[in-house]
């Protein structure tokens, strides 16, 4: 079956949108009444699916409350059109709606339906928790373009350990979606190698915020940072080395030592799975892997052994906070 789409404002939608939330939220999961309908409502878009015979069968919401993060809410099927990928066509619409108007998609996920959300590029990023006595995580897309792009032919889209295909790009933007979702995945390492950090590549507030949670998230956490030129950072404040002063004992950075051979390509390594690479230094070409296997063994190896020849950075330990 292949649902259209409807969508409307609060105020318009027609009362089929009720109908589906009270039979499925608060008839079927028991979710009281005063939870179920709230003010987020109002400033929602809400979706209704209808079938070929206009027949109402599903229905979301889609609201910001930051502008760059999109919340998907109140997702439900009715429970006589489960099962025939009705759910995961509002999804692949949501995506559409979101991308080029989003960077991140957020969701309180049931935890019945995590594997649902993983399918469609959703990543789980908190801890179990109770909502209205339902078992619930917080999942996040944080790409939801190219989420959109590989619900056709992929499995699990950016899922660290899942996604088996390889992601090509060749445009900055593609290249910045990648390396947040590796990061954003990220849970006991992320080692980037590079010639410098690009500002406007690594300065940026989205990515700053997901490395400092990595480097927060256990405290066998490791971010390392291996570049040929510290200079610039010397010259411009960059969040990273803001960053990275605030938690020395989690993020470390070091200069390159040009007496011992060098990686000629820069590259990304993020816990066991994760790879992203880039062709050239100057240029956003490349490859990232969710699932990198031998490839990702080899760039390991590189690393550690540029790592243990490189120093510290002088000039950015003397610099003041």
């Amino acid at each position: 079956m292949t649902p259209r789409f409807r969508k409307y404002s609060w105020q318009l939608a027609p009362s089929s949108i009720r109908d589906i939330r009270q039979r499925v939220f608060i008839d079927e999961q028991n979710v009281p009444p005063e939870l179920e309908w709230d003010h987020t409502d109002e400033i929602a878009d809400h979706y209704l699916a209808v079938d070929e015979n206009n027949q109402p069968i599903a229905t979301a919401r889609l609201f910001s409350a930051l502008e760059e993060t999109g919340y998907i809410g109140r997702m439900a099927v009715l429970p006589e059109y489960r099962g025939r990928g009705i759910g995961e066509a509002l999804i692949h619409h949501l995506l559409i709606e979101s991308a080029g108007r989003y960077q991140e998609l957020r969701l309180s996920a049931q935890q019945h339906a995590i594997g649902f959300y993983q399918r469609c590029g959703f990543h789980v990023c908190s801890s179990l928790y109770d909502d209205a006595g339902i078992p619930h995580l917080d999942m996040r897309c944080l790409a939801p373009a190219l989420a959109h792009r590989g619900l056709s032919h992929r499995t699990q889209p950016l899922i660290l350990g899942a996604d088996t295909e390889s992601w090509l790009f060749d445009q900055e933007t593609t290249f910045r979606e990648l390396t947040d979702s590796l990061v954003g995945q990220a849970r006991q390492r992320l080692w980037i190698y590079d010639r410098m950090l690009d500002h406007d590549r690594y300065d940026r507030h989205q990515l700053r915020e997901l490395i400092s949670a990595v480097a927060r998230h256990h405290r066998l956490s490791e971010v390392r940072i291996l570049i040929h030129d510290d200079k610039p950072l010397v010259q411009k404040r960059h969040r990273l080395i803001e960053l990275m002063r605030r938690l020395p004992s989690r993020i470390e950075l070091r200069i390159i030592n040009n007496d011992y051979p060098l990686e000629d390509q820069p590259f990304m390594v993020v816990d066991r799975d994760g790879l992203l690479c880039r062709h050239d230094f100057n240029k956003p070409e490349g490859f990232a892997n969710f699932t990198a296997g031998r490839r990702l063994k080899l760039k390991e190896e590189a690393f550690q052994r540029m790592w243990e020849m490189a120093q510290p950075s002088v000039e950015l330990r003397e610099l003041p906070i």
